[in-house]
């Protein structure tokens, strides 16, 4: 049985990831997509051999089986809330938003429909899970990013902070996941993803610094725990179209929609 995919959101990640599935993933195929600007959406289905409707967010749910959410953090709730009444499965990548939104785990408890958050820009999820079945003390993240692909941020506007043009590393930010999530919440969905992995989001501590030195989205990752020490360093390629989103994003996306109907599957 082929499985219906609809994306809310074709920027930057949705693109790729439907592109992807009109090359063909097998189990799955693209059955719609929505867009803030739903013209230009149109314009960039003509990349794609088959062609589907683009149709308000409202209506996406009814096109699909899976929905991918590529959109911005502020409307999850108007994907959200549709796709999981109606027992859909719903994959998030806004998911520093979901940390202020947690009855929607609720919703998908009650209604049979399920929430996936894919690793994204990160890695060692698995292991952070891992380790959480046993005790961990200590979680910490540092982020090095080029300073354009900070500026804007909620939290550095609120703080008076410019980062652009700026001739050396600066810490901007720190403090928990749950603060990184609403100060950044275009940067830092990594942030919130090690979070709801390990030991929550009052627990995870973020350092977030604009350096001027890199040209990749860097993400530092240290944890304690009684089974094991982890330390990782992952060094992003940023997207072209959107600075603030990496390359490896979308990708994991397609890995996952991969991994829900292959017959072999790898990892936690």
């Amino acid at each position: 049985m082929v499985q219906r995919v609809a994306i809310a959101g074709f920027g930057a990640i949705g693109r790729v990831v439907a592109e992807a599935l009109d090359r063909g993933i097998d189990g799955l195929a693209l059955a719609a997509v929505s867009a803030r600007d739903m013209a230009r959406a149109e314009r960039a289905m003509a990349g794609l051999a088959r062609k589907v409707p683009v149709v308000p967010l409202a209506r996406l749910v009814d096109a699909a089986d899976i929905v991918v959410e590529c959109a911005p953090a502020a409307v999850l709730r108007d994907i959200a809330e549709p796709a999981l009444a109606a027992g859909r499965t719903l994959i998030v990548l806004s998911c520093g938003a979901l940390l202020d939104n947690s009855d929607l785990i609720d919703l998908a408890r009650r209604q049979g429909g399920r929430i996936l958050v894919p690793t994204g820009a990160l890695l060692g999820l698995d292991a952070v899970q891992a380790a959480a079945q046993g005790l961990i003390s200590r979680v910490h993240m540092v982020t090095r990013k080029p300073p354009n692909g900070l500026d804007g941020a909620p939290y550095l506007v609120e703080h008076g902070i410019s980062v652009l043009g700026i001739a050396d590393a600066r810490r901007v930010f720190t403090g928990t996941a749950r603060e990184a999530a609403k100060g950044f919440p275009a940067n830092v969905n990594v942030a919130a993803a090690l979070a709801l992995a390990g030991i929550g989001p009052a627990r995870t501590t973020i350092e977030i610094w604009a350096d001027p030195g890199v040209d990749r989205n860097i993400h530092r990752i240290e944890v304690e725990a009684d089974a094991v020490r982890l330390s990782m360093q992952i060094e992003n390629v940023p997207s072209v179209e959107t600075p603030k989103t990496g390359r490896l994003t979308p990708l994991s996306v397609i890995a996952l929609l991969k991994k829900l109907a292959s017959p072999l599957a790898i990892g936690t």
